[in-house]
């Protein structure tokens, strides 16, 4: 059973807390299904965006419920921000959590390749 976007975002902020690495919702979405995209500050000017991976890079043995891909890396924020524009009017109950990191450490489970 997967658990709601609400208690996924919480559990990821805490997480970034944990670690001292400041973390913001900048959009809340449906608290129940809403899909989850994390945008990390690289603090250097570029930032990386995320966002769910397709259902397909789900094997039978996933040890997660969320899976995260790569969507820009090392973008100006505008071009982040116009990602997520059109990804909000395809869906918008989406969540944005926004993450400051030099190190671009996204803290979700990425899909490899």
């Amino acid at each position: 059973m997967r658990v709601t976007s609400s208690l996924w975002v919480s559990a990821l902020l805490r997480r970034c807390f944990a670690d001292g690495t400041p973390a913001v919702v900048m959009r809340r979405g449906a608290e129940e299904a809403g899909a989850i995209f994390v945008l990390v500050d690289r603090l250097d000017g570029t930032v990386d965006l995320y966002g769910p991976a397709p259902q397909t890079a789900f094997g039978e043995d996933a040890v997660t419920d969320r899976l995260f891909q790569l969507l820009r890396e090392k973008v100006p924020n505008a071009e982040a921000d116009q990602r997520l524009a059109r990804e909000r009017d395809f869906d918008p109950d989406l969540w944005v959590v926004a993450i400051e990191d030099r190190e671009g450490r996204p803290f979700v489970d990425v899909m490899k390749g």
